[in-house]
């Protein structure tokens, strides 16, 4: 616990679901927390329960898709809190779809957010992490490792977060900066959850689900917390989850075809 004291943390995304919970995890360990969200409501609330829990937390209600709102979100981080040793870059969305009948827009729209976000907001925040060997995390997905089908644009812009990623550690790493992509399964949540129909009614009632129907156990959020806590502190470049993804991974680097043909059978329809 003592390596997270008095840190500070930067998580987007940070008021409700995985960002809620990576950022309760941090300020259990000792951090210091400012969370970005765009709902003021949903921000106010969870500074309030945050901070009720005895956390050091700042919330900031921001569109991170707006540069003079990333600025400004930083800008308050900085002289709140003095320094920035983590940032966390959860924020992001997935969405359902064939490929044809994803147009261009929707692919501008969502790498606005899953990408070209995270890209502003790691720019505004590397010039105060590489004073203290800190931390770039980027949420990625399984989907940013193999692509699958109903997904529309989001493998193309969970694909490009991971080659982000490693651009950062080979670029940056010399420098002291550490970066984490995680690619993390579906995520076990509270409330069952499903895409609407509406659009979709010739897409596979499974991909409605979490993972677009993909064959694995819904991950604990607490879990995937823990698990980037210790490898942010052990300074490891990349956390798959369920780690037997890994071996998909590594069969669709070597044979294509058996992937493809794994991945068509793991995800039903």
């Amino acid at each position: 616990m003592a390596f997270w004291q008095e840190k500070v943390v930067l998580v987007t995304g940070g008021s409700s679901g995985l960002g809620r919970v990576i950022a309760e995890k941090f300020a259990r360990a000792g951090a210091k927390l400012a969370i970005v969200g765009l709902e003021a409501d949903a921000i106010a609330r969870a500074e309030a329960e945050m901070r009720s829990a005895g956390g050091e937390v700042l919330g900031i209600c921001a569109n991170i898709t707006v540069q003079e709102d990333v600025d400004r979100l930083f800008a308050q981080t900085l002289e709140q809190f003095g320094q920035l040793d983590v940032l966390v870059n959860n924020a992001g969305r997935s969405m359902r779809g064939k490929v044809l009948d994803t147009t261009p827009e929707q692919f501008r729209e969502l790498m606005e957010l899953n990408l070209i976000a995270l890209v502003r907001c790691t720019r505004a925040a590397v010039p105060y992490l590489l004073k203290n060997c800190g931390h770039v995390v980027n949420i990625g997905s399984l989907a940013a490792k193999s692509a699958a089908r109903w997904v529309g644009a989001y493998p193309a812009t969970k694909f490009a977060v991971a080659a982000y990623s490693q651009q950062l550690r080979l670029e940056l790493g010399p420098q002291g900066l550490h970066v984490l992509l995680v690619c993390p399964g579906p995520i076990e949540r509270k409330d069952a959850r499903l895409y609407p129909l509406a659009g979709l009614e010739d897409v596979p009632q499974s991909a409605r689900e979490p993972g677009a129907g993909v064959k694995t156990k819904a991950i604990p959020p607490d879990a995937l917390a823990r698990a980037i806590l210790s490898a942010c502190e052990k300074r490891r470049p990349e956390i798959v989850m369920p780690r037997r993804a890994r071996l998909l991974f590594a069969l669709m680097q070597l044979w294509p075809a058996l992937g493809d043909w794994i991945v068509r059978r793991e995800t039903g329809d």
